[in-house]
C-alpha cells in the first residue's frame, strides 16, 4: 500500500521527468566570421523597460511617427545584476523597436505596439572586444556585424551610462539596486547633480 509519503515523491519525481528543463543557450554566439547571432528566443529573457519616442538627439523629429523601444536582457545577466549593481560578462541587452500603431480593432485614444522596425544588441564580451561592450545592429537578418566603435553609440553610452556604460536610468527596477550598491558611474552622478562615490 502506497503511503502518502510514498505518492508525493512518485508525484513529483513523474513531474520533473515531464518537465523539460529550463536551458538558457549560452550568450552570446557568434558565426565562424565574427558576426554576432541574433538571440533567437530573447522575448523569453527578462524584461527592463519600454520607452515611447525616446531620442538622444533634440534636433531629431519624428513627425506623426512614433516608436516604442522595449529592453530585455537573459537572465543569468539579471540575476548577476540584482546582486551586485554590475553587468557580468556575458551581458546580453536587447532593444526592440516597434512602430507605435494607434487605430485598430476597439482602440480610439492612444497607442499600442506594432511591428518590428529593428532590434539592436548591447552585449559585454571581455575578451572579445576591447573596451569590453559592443553593439549589433538586426536589420532583417540573424547575423550581424560589430558596429564600428567611432560610431556615436559608444561615445554616448561612455558619457551618460548610469552603469558601465548601459542606459540603467532607464530601467526602472534596477535603477534602485544600482544606487543601493553604490555603482552609479561618476558621469552620471554629475549629469544629474548627486554627490559622486567616493
Amino acid at each position: 500500500m502506497l503511503t502518502i509519503t510514498k505518492i508525493t515523491v512518485l508525484l513529483a519525481t513523474l513531474l520533473f521527468t515531464m518537465t523539460p528543463p529550463m536551458q538558457e543557450v549560452a550568450v552570446p554566439q557568434y558565426t565562424s566570421d565574427g558576426q554576432m547571432e541574433l538571440p533567437e528566443h530573447y522575448r523569453e529573457w527578462i524584461y527592463l523597460t519600454s520607452g515611447f519616442d525616446m531620442s538622444y538627439n533634440p534636433s531629431m523629429q519624428m513627425g506623426d511617427h512614433h516608436m516604442f523601444d522595449n529592453v530585455f536582457v537573459n537572465p543569468a545577466a539579471y540575476q548577476a545584476f540584482t546582486k551586485t549593481g554590475t553587468w557580468p560578462d556575458k551581458t546580453v541587452l536587447v532593444l526592440e523597436v516597434r512602430g507605435a500603431q494607434g487605430k485598430g480593432s476597439i482602440n480610439q485614444k492612444g497607442n499600442y505596439q506594432g511591428t518590428v522596425m529593428g532590434l539592436e544588441v548591447h552585449v559585454k564580451d571581455e575578451t572579445r572586444f576591447p573596451g569590453k561592450w559592443a553593439f549589433f545592429g538586426f536589420n532583417a537578418g540573424k547575423t550581424s556585424k560589430m558596429i564600428p566603435t567611432t560610431t556615436d553609440c559608444y561615445s554616448c553610452h561612455a558619457a551618460h551610462a548610469a552603469v558601465d556604460t548601459t542606459f540603467v536610468q532607464f530601467y526602472p527596477t534596477l535603477l534602485p539596486i544600482a544606487t543601493s550598491k553604490g555603482t552609479l558611474s561618476a558621469a552620471y552622478q554629475k549629469e544629474m547633480g548627486s554627490p559622486v562615490q567616493k
